[in-house]
């Protein structure tokens, strides 16, 4: 059985790991959410040693490339982009999230000490028209990911699913992978064709990461919900 390479210790040693101090019981919920994701294939090097060995890599090796514009939350409005690894804890598929880049301080904090995203403050911007999706994002003027998406396509509200997330994060518990159980209603999907203009995996804080191939492109409008973390489970152990 394939598994991943990496040490959960090593892994949170190369990241912007965040600390939970204490596991929130509140549900956050996000209000007028623009949400583009973008899946590649990477290449095989990367396959094993950008996961824990806890967890499994899909074949072939891919990433997700999200980018979120939240008009409300409770740390205000916001933009976010991240990058996760597709992977199976167990029988399950899930994205295993190597960095994030949040564009307001409070907002980083919150995703950071509430569900343990290893949120960065930066520049991300998502511009959605109807013609397409652009989406840059910086940090001290060194771009980490630009995506180009045009010829969106009307779906229907239940064609696109997400995977839920694994972040690896410092917890009451120790170094845990958390699960975020991010749930989306949609009331607008569009499909689009993508191309990434430029991804510098190093910067997200993975060296390996290298897409070179989009295999889906799609962009949602929705209401989020993120309950409560409910899991939690060592990044060296199978779930």
């Amino acid at each position: 059985m394939i598994h991943g390479s990496a040490t959960g210790a090593d892994l949170a040693a190369a990241a912007a790991t965040a600390t939970i101090e204490t596991f929130s019981a509140e549900t956050v919920q996000f209000g007028g959410v623009e949400c583009f994701q973008a899946i590649a294939e990477m290449r095989n090097s990367a396959r094993e040693a950008a996961l824990p060995s806890g967890l499994h890599p899909t074949v072939p090796p891919g990433i997700s490339l999200q980018g979120w514009n939240v008009a409300t939350s409770p740390w205000g409005p916001f933009s976010m982009a991240n990058v996760r690894v597709t992977c199976r804890s167990g029988v399950r598929a899930r994205g295993f999230m190597v960095g994030a880049v949040v564009s307001t301080e409070v907002a980083t904090a919150g995703l950071r000490s509430t569900f343990g995203i290893p949120a960065r403050l930066g520049d991300v911007r998502l511009r959605r028209s109807y013609h397409g999706v652009d989406l840059a994002v910086q940090i001290d003027q060194q771009v980490l990911a630009s995506v180009s998406a045009l010829d969106p396509e009307p779906m229907s509200n239940d064609d696109v699913q997400y995977t839920g997330t694994l972040t690896l994060a410092h917890t009451p518990q120790g170094l845990r992978l958390v699960q975020v159980e991010a749930q989306h209603l949609n009331s607008r999907v569009e499909r689009l064709t993508a191309r990434i203009n430029e991804f510098d995996g190093a910067a997200w804080g993975q060296p390996l990461l290298d897409p070179y191939f989009v295999v889906s492109a799609s962009v949602a409008v929705a209401e989020v919900e993120l309950p409560a973390v409910r899991f939690v489970c060592d990044p060296d152990k199978f779930a």
